[in-house]
């Protein structure tokens, strides 16, 4: 309170107008008595408004993956602005960002949400239509926002509520399958049943910290969705930190729509859907039917000009190759970096990288999500994301995670390395 007095008495005002005190729930998950309130940011600094600096390793959670504050988005966003921000009607931006998102991704058709929770939610009910199938599969303690059918975790052989999930609409087994990441016998025997619609998945696990794929586990996964006539949608909304086109174009995936969210925009909601040219022939006829305002997919905003703006500046200018090619590197030094103060010290962590994104464990290196939740340890982040904190740091407020930009330098990662090591060094005293 002695260094945030201000934000300590903003968080003492919002305790009596917001819920919990904050605008969105996850805010409550940063450490310490109260949140810390930002007053502005730009490139890879945030500075909070009692004028205290960070090196910001969140990016909001990859909301501002690019930067913070990207000059083309700002003067995109102005000019929009000031020409009218939406009708129900498309405009010239919006066919240059589907035509960037196809190069990309190498998918030929998009949509545009939101949110990827909203493009998830629309994918769902595609690829029911589309099948006649009545269940969702997802991968245990997987996180595709706040999508009701995917808040699903296994308990034993049971598919139940996702521990933290508020009143859940209907029971998630009755919507749901679940299996484990990196088990593709326990995928081809449940999709066997022949009553899952799609697997939505993330290429790597991202939301219960990175796990990555086995080795050939992917095309595995893409060869049984195929035999039992399922369709693969990849949530590349996190992984999108492996490069330009996220780990589909990294990896060759071959995924039969693909959905995208938060940093496309710079920091504006908005995410996009693509599929292949199969699925988007067998999506037209509905989409060109009358009723299709009450399809469940859609919303007033979406698609509204600002946010075609806003996505057009910002893969324009960020989000590139060469943007990738210096944050990157960055992340491989985070790493390298932290694993030397863990080697050193003879600790049995681990820190994992998946381009631009890293984060650290408190435990070997899991393969699926259920290791990966029994291992966390809130009281261990919790110190260590203050003790960042303290000392100018800023890590998302869970899972140690640090994403790098461009904007960043060696001496961010190097502060970082340092700050961490003091840490290591307290607890072992």
């Amino acid at each position: 309170m002695r260094d945030h007095p201000r934000s300590a008495e903003l968080a003492a005002r919002a305790g009596h107008s917001l819920l919990a005190g904050v605008p969105m729930p996850w805010m409550t998950r940063w450490p310490g008595a109260f949140p810390v309130f930002f007053d502005h940011a730009s490139g890879a600094r945030l500075t909070d408004v009692d004028g205290r600096e960070y090196a910001d390793l969140c990016l909001g959670d990859t909301g501002a993956m690019t930067g913070h504050a990207l000059p083309a988005v700002t003067a995109a966003v102005e000019e929009r602005a000031r020409a009218g921000i939406t009708a129900m009607l498309p405009s010239p931006d919006a066919v240059w960002v589907g035509e960037e998102l196809g190069k990309r991704f190498g998918l030929p058709r998009w949509q545009m949400a939101m949110s990827a929770t909203d493009a998830n939610r629309f994918v769902l009910r595609f690829a029911r239509h589309l099948t006649g199938r009545p269940r969702i599969a997802v991968m245990d303690w997987c996180y595709h926002g706040t999508v009701d059918e995917t808040l699903a975790v296994l308990d034993g052989d049971r598919v139940v509520p996702r521990p933290g999930a508020l009143g859940p609409q209907v029971d998630v087994a009755e919507t749901t399958a679940v299996v484990p990441f990196n088990d593709v016998d326990a995928l081809d025997r449940r999709l066997a049943a022949g009553d899952v619609a799609c697997l939505l998945m993330e290429p790597a696990l991202t939301n219960i910290g990175i796990v990555l794929p086995d080795e050939g586990y992917l095309a595995a996964v893409r060869e049984v969705t195929r035999r039992h006539g399922v369709l693969l949608v990849i949530d590349e909304t996190h992984t999108l930190c492996a490069g330009p086109g996220g780990c589909t174009a990294a990896w060759g995936l071959e995924p039969d729509l693909v959905v995208v969210g938060k940093p496309i925009g710079g920091g504006i909601p908005v995410a996009a859907y693509g599929m292949t040219a199969e699925v988007a022939d067998r999506l037209l006829k509905p989409m060109l039917e009358a009723e299709v305002d009450v399809s469940g997919v859609g919303g007033t905003l979406t698609g509204n000009a600002l946010a075609m703006a806003a996505v057009r500046a910002t893969l324009s200018t960020a989000l590139r190759a060469e943007d990738f090619a210096v944050a990157v590197p960055l992340a491989e030094r985070f790493t390298d970096g932290v694993a030397g103060v863990i080697a050193r010290h003879g600790l049995p962590w681990h820190v994992q990288r998946l381009g631009c994104r890293a984060e650290y464990w408190f435990c070997p290196p899991p393969r699926n999500g259920a290791e990966a939740a029994a291992a966390v340890d809130e009281e261990l982040e919790g110190f260590f994301h203050l003790w960042a904190l303290n000392r100018g740091i800023l890590l998302t407020p869970f899972h140690n995670m640090a994403l790098f930009s461009p904007h960043h330098t060696a001496a961010d990662v190097d502060r970082h390395t340092e700050v961490f090591a003091a840490a290591v060094e307290e607890l072992l005293a």
